[in-house]
């Protein structure tokens, strides 16, 4: 038995994106042409579920691509939206707004590649990011325990579900490729003897995309 479902989609392409710069919350100017076309594709496919097993609660961060993420699911869902600064991405700090190449040149790869260290002046730390925000999607969880979540968020946001809910731990070498627009599915199942767990059903789904906007960015 599913006791509760938990969807991610990752916004659709921002000028942040195709401009190849740090999209921090001082910098983010949201949603591409493309980027609302593909948000407006993954909203229809998930307009014919919501009809049949309806999406108790839609969720997103404060960034502007991600607002404007989730106010097109909720138009199209006719749900409301909630925003919360837990589900906000990492901080960059001095690196807001930067080149992502100028960013990962300074500090020798990307946020990933040194986990324990910040990225840049006032950043966070890759392991520091990824265990807040695991904190935080651990109790919303439990506060929504037998309902059917929607997220507009980050891709490093459905990295730290996945975390969160493999038990993965620091210093994992392994990543996951989160496309724009993309589909991810978590399920909590439990079976007649009372054991349960989390089973990721779905990852990076980009079945309502067409062409090019299937490839993830950089």
């Amino acid at each position: 038995m599913i006791t509760t479902e938990i969807v991610f989609i990752r916004h659709g392409e921002a000028q942040c994106n195709v401009d190849g710069v740090v999209g921090g919350p001082a910098t983010c100017t949201g949603l591409t042409t493309r980027g609302h076309a593909q948000v407006t594709l993954a909203a229809a496919r998930l307009s014919a579920e919501h009809r049949s097993t309806p999406f108790t609660a839609l969720y997103t961060g404060p960034r502007l691509r991600l607002r404007q993420t989730g106010e097109i699911l909720s138009q199209a869902l006719n749900l409301p939206v909630r925003t919360d600064p837990g589900l906000d991405g990492p901080v960059h700090g001095a690196a807001d707004g930067k080149p992502w190449t100028e960013m990962k040149t300074a500090a020798g790869g990307a946020p990933h590649a040194h986990p324990d260290q910040p990225w840049a002046e006032g950043s966070d730390t890759w392991n520091g990011y990824l265990q807040r925000a695991g904190a935080f999607l651990r109790d919303l969880i439990a506060t929504h325990e037998g309902d059917c979540l929607l997220f507009a968020a980050h891709g490093e946001t459905v990295i730290a579900a996945h975390t969160l809910l493999l038990g993965l731990g620091p210093g994992t070498d392994a990543g996951f490729a989160i496309s724009h627009a993309s589909i991810s599915r978590w399920q909590h199942h439990l079976n007649r003897l009372g054991q349960h767990r989390w089973l990721l059903k779905v990852h990076n789904d980009t079945a309502h995309l067409a062409g090019p906007t299937t490839e993830p960015a950089p």
